[in-house]
């Protein structure tokens, strides 16, 4: 059955992948982003059964425009993926202010808003879908450099966790998800605060369109936590490592 599926960060990367797939499978995409030019881009790829929103997620106001705007248009929203995001690249010792309340307006402002913006209509038809999109660094803290990134992705899980209990107790029929990608070949390491290495330049990447294919598996599965590729070995390695006693 075809959805209206709403997309985040749908400039580029795994967003606009993530749009491209699930527009060649018969959803209905609207692609959100700040930068309209690329948005047109994406969407004239995409096909006709893709559609833009300008928008700047960190912002509330604009975010329940986008909500309101794709009701009117479409009638209804079905899934909402929160998957704006920037990287940063700072030593934890060298970070500012500045550094930790932008990293945290692009990677937990964002998702918030989108959920508490999509979650009355969501209520009012008694299902829906929300899928955050985090990262294998909010399991495991062992990328120095992108620390402040590391920790909104820490706070990312706890309160995808928490908003689904939260829900769940009154809305059964409306499910939030996290998927947790690694390292993917996209421009994200180039456009992170202070520069940082090429994403593409590291072992063991994925695609954009691999991690999209998941995505799209978890729209139709609903599972609430999934990882892009097999995780669960290395993150048990991490706290072994760290000398963490699970007793």
């Amino acid at each position: 059955m075809s959805k209206v599926i709403v997309i985040t960060g749908g400039s580029a990367g795994i967003g606009a992948a993530s749009g491209a797939l699930l527009a060649s499978q018969g959803h209905q995409v609207v692609l959100v982003a700040r930068r309209q030019a690329a948005l047109e881009d994406v969407a004239s790829r995409s096909g006709r059964h893709a559609a833009i929103q300008v928008a700047d997620v960190t912002n509330r106001a604009q975010v329940r425009r986008v909500v309101d705007d794709t009701v009117a248009r479409f009638h209804r929203i079905d899934v909402w993926i929160n998957n704006a995001g920037l990287g940063i690249s700072r030593n934890p010792t060298e970070l500012t202010d500045a550094d930790i309340d932008a990293i945290m307006r692009a990677n937990v402002h964002s998702a918030l808003y989108g959920m508490q913006e999509v979650l009355p209509h969501f209520k009012q038809r008694g299902e829906g879908h929300i899928i955050n999109i985090s990262s294998l660094l909010g399991r495991i803290p062992y990328v120095v450099i992108r620390s402040a990134y590391v920790g909104a992705k820490h706070f990312l899980n706890a309160l995808t966790a928490m908003m689904r209990a939260e829900v769940q107790a009154t809305h059964p029929g409306i499910q939030i998800s996290l998927v947790s990608p690694g390292v993917v070949r996209t421009d994200f390491g180039l456009n992170a605060v202070h520069g940082g290495p090429d994403s593409r330049a590291f072992p063991e990447t994925q695609s954009a369109e691999e991690v999209a294919a998941v995505i799209a598996k978890v729209i139709d599965t609903r599972q609430p936590d999934v990882y892009t590729r097999p995780a669960q070995q290395m993150i048990a390695n991490y706290y072994a490592t760290v000398g963490v006693d699970p007793q």
